[in-house]
């Protein structure tokens, strides 16, 4: 097999069909990856060089096949990224050195783990890798980072000698204990919650009791709640939605880094891949969280022809990303962004609701620890092994961390997630 390396500074200039197959090809696709979503994030003001998001779009080819493939922002700050390295940019800046630019192998603004090198092939996968640190020494940058990886990634950054570090996140699964009375035996199939009392019946009593006691006051309020799926959002919708967001942005001092031009193109290009919440009280719509869907099972690692994959059934995930109030109510973001999305995955079949990253008080709401995984490269060999030897010490407090939160779980005796 012979792969040549092919570089475009436009996403005009990729083949959208030919990335958004090689995206459907491997088990751990998002939305945050097709094709549209990164456009939308460049076209729409979102990620640009003037925002400090330069793109630049590495292929990896066999003939007139895209065999890899991967997206690499050229960043001149830190932010947006959510898996932390200003300690690392402050050291270089005490030595006299530039940190930024550095190339960064991410979504923008969305902590959430997945495919970031797309391959038909292990082998295609590590070429791609490979090119990346050449090209990041050719250019004289100082690092190279690529964030939220699937397990395939990890595998291709640890073959290329890259620095993994770990982190971690708070996840919701669909799926319930073994009903009472179960006769001790072959391990039972994993069953899904039937409803929302079901699986509050799996949590202890303290943290059932959190819980109903939250979405008590939500309702005793008056606040209730509406949802509406891809092409049901309407459009006055969407324009409420964005309010939201962006005056939940401001309350905290911040410009948000999403534009309404972003939120119109994923009206109009990616409907599917969006689920809304909105609160009213009195009728008038006061809040609103929107989530990210998957909304069928991702092909598995080696299909052919991910446009033959299922289309029917459950097997989705769900994906919390941003929500806003323009009226304060007692734990209405809980409601808003666990509650009411956890319900629906649950009435709709999905098997997982991700919520998002840091927030240790998600376990009280059952979302458990779950590692994700980053991979990095320094061009400086003295940073890089001291770099090196943080993240030793880095991940042996990540896994007594891990062992910590484990031992808090929500769950009855025997419950698990």
């Amino acid at each position: 097999m012979t792969l040549t390396l092919r570089i475009f500074s436009r996403h005009q200039e990729v083949d959208a069909h030919a990335w958004d197959q090689l995206l459907a090809l491997g088990g751990d696709a998002t939305p945050f990856l097709r094709h549209a979503y990164l456009a939308a994030l460049h076209d729409s003001g979102s990620a640009t060089a003037d925002t400090g998001w330069g793109i630049v779009f590495f292929t990896v080819w066999e003939g007139e096949t895209m065999e890899a493939a991967c997206a690499v922002y050229l960043k001149n700050h830190s932010y947006g990224e959510y898996v932390f390295d200003w300690a690392w940019a402050n050291a270089y800046a005490d030595h006299g050195l530039a940190y930024y630019p550095k190339a960064l192998v991410a979504v923008p603004f969305t902590p959430v783990p997945g495919a970031r090198l797309l391959a038909r092939t292990p082998e295609a996968r590590n070429v791609l890798v490979q090119a990346l640190v050449a090209w990041c020494g050719e250019q004289e940058l100082s690092s190279l980072h690529l964030l939220f990886l699937s397990d395939p990634d990890v595998d291709a950054c640890r073959a290329a000698g890259l620095m993994l570090r770990n982190t971690v996140q708070f996840h919701w699964h669909n799926q319930a204990p073994p009903a009472a009375g179960t006769p001790p035996g072959p391990a039972q199939p994993p069953r899904s919650y039937a409803d929302f009392d079901d699986f509050l019946a799996s949590l202890t009593q303290e943290k059932r009791k959190k819980i109903r006691q939250e979405r008590r006051k939500v309702a005793e309020a008056g606040v209730s709640f509406r949802w509406s799926r891809g092409t049901g959002i309407a459009p006055d919708d969407w324009d409420f939605f964005y309010r939201c967001y962006a005056r939940t942005y401001r309350e905290h001092g911040n410009a948000p880094y999403l534009t309404r031009d972003f939120f119109r193109r994923m009206e109009q290009k990616m409907p599917e891949n969006w689920l809304l919440f909105v609160a009213e009280k009195d009728g008038v719509a006061i809040a609103s969280s929107l989530i990210a869907i998957s909304p069928h099972p991702a092909p598995a690692a080696g299909t052919k022809d991910p446009e033959s994959a299922p289309q029917a059934g459950g097997g989705g995930v769900a994906y919390g990303r941003y929500w806003g109030a323009l009226e304060r109510v007692d734990c209405l973001h809980f409601e808003a962004c666990y509650y009411q999305p956890i319900a629906w995955c649950i009435a709709h079949g999905f098997v997982r609701f991700e919520g998002g990253a840091q927030g240790e008080h998600k376990m009280a709401r059952a979302l458990m620890p779950v590692a994700t995984t980053s991979a990095h490269w320094l061009a400086r060999p003295d940073f890089s092994d001291a770099v090196e030897r943080f993240l030793e010490r880095e991940g042996e407090g990540i896994a007594h961390y891990m062992e910590h939160l484990d031992a808090r779980s929500p769950f009855r005796h025997g419950g698990g997630h």
